[in-house]
């Protein structure tokens, strides 16, 4: 029996695939369960214009996500820090306050677990940060560590 996944079911498929189980499988549990519908002409149409509304919100995110790098890579981010004499910084910078930075200079809310720092920072300078916004799109953003 072929069935269209409405939820994503482990050792199965992904949500809105059309796979090929044994007719008790489905009936038993899948169907009951509201975690497939049969693969019938009319609900094949409504898979076929679900895919075409998920790619064009996949679409619209793309540019958005373009746009936001294209943002970010204007300029450098600019942090500060408590440093001794010596240039050192009291602590170190991490992703939190390198995502409050953004969001108060650039304008965008990015979350500090999708930014991945290059070492523990503790001097002041010039570094890199990479964004992971997900579906394998990266950014590299620039940011300047200077004293307080």
């Amino acid at each position: 029996m072929e069935i269209i996944l409405i939820q994503d079911v482990d050792n199965l498929g992904a949500a809105n695939e059309v796979v090929k189980v044994k007719n008790g499988y489905a009936r038993n549990f899948l169907l009951p369960r509201k975690l497939a519908i049969e693969n019938s002409p009319s609900n094949n149409k409504q898979l076929q214009e679900r895919l075409k509304q998920v790619r064009k919100k996949e679409e619209l995110m793309l540019a958005q996500i373009n746009s936001v790098i294209a943002k970010l890579n204007e300029g450098p981010v600019k942090l500060t820090a408590k440093t001794g004499t010596s240039g050192k910084i009291f602590g170190s910078i991490t992703s939190l306050q390198l995502s409050r930075a953004i969001r108060e200079q650039k304008g965008f809310e990015i979350d500090r677990k999708k930014i991945s720092l290059p070492e523990e920072l503790k001097e002041l300078g010039s570094y890199k940060a990479q964004i992971d916004f997900g579906n394998g799109k990266t950014a590299e953003i620039d940011f300047e560590v200077t004293a307080a």
